[in-house]
């Protein structure tokens, strides 16, 4: 049962949409109108409205996923297969909100805000920045969906050859899962929207 009430926690924080619903409150934009991809997330924040903004929404958005996980690493044994559950709970409720399974955003600011949670121990969030600057800087690919697609996929697939808690390894699996169908499943979406426009 405590498993089941940091999951919910989690999936339910994750369900904050800030970047969406702080563009709204204090800058009178509409995120999802006025961004190119649609997409209710901390790039776009920034793009769109700011750094001040944009640091707010990333804070807040790194918070939703830290602070659950944070708490339950206290609360349960992260050494059990349920805590996967735990870390993925914050980033499926992001990708897919309680409020509208279909509106969520591309997951990137809260993943980290999960893996920082897991402090002290720091190596899946540093292997996810560090793939993310391998794409970026030494093997440059675009567009930026394409690169968060590869920087999550060999994140998961070099993390999960390093020896350590199965639990944490299928926590991070269930992420990269997640993140790289939220891309592809936009991605679909607004290439289809792109293909109506040309006709």
């Amino acid at each position: 049962m405590e498993y089941i009430f940091w999951i919910v926690f989690g999936y339910l924080s994750g369900s904050i949409l800030f970047a969406e619903w702080i563009p709204k409150r204090f800058c009178h934009t509409d995120i999802r109108e006025v961004s190119e991809d649609g997409n209710p997330g901390t790039f776009n924040v920034f793009r769109q409205c700011g750094a001040a903004m944009g640091g707010l929404v990333l804070a807040l958005e790194l918070g939703k996923g830290f602070f659950p996980v944070q708490a339950a690493l206290r609360a349960v044994d992260s050494g059990r297969w349920p805590f996967a559950l735990v870390l993925a709970a914050p980033v499926l409720g992001h990708a897919f909100p309680v409020k509208d399974r279909r509106s969520g955003g591309k997951s990137i600011a809260v993943s980290f805000g999960v893996l920082l949670g897991l402090y002290p121990m720091l190596v899946p969030a540093l292997l996810l920045a560090a793939s993310y600057l391998l794409f970026s800087i030494v093997i440059v690919i675009g567009p930026h969906a394409i690169r968060s697609i590869a920087a999550f996929g060999m994140w998961a697939a070099v993390y999960c050859q390093m020896p350590g808690n199965a639990a944490l390894h299928l926590g991070v699996c269930l992420i990269a899962f997640v993140v790289i169908g939220k891309h592809l499943v936009s991605e679909g979406r607004h290439q289809r929207q792109r293909d109506r426009f040309s006709r």
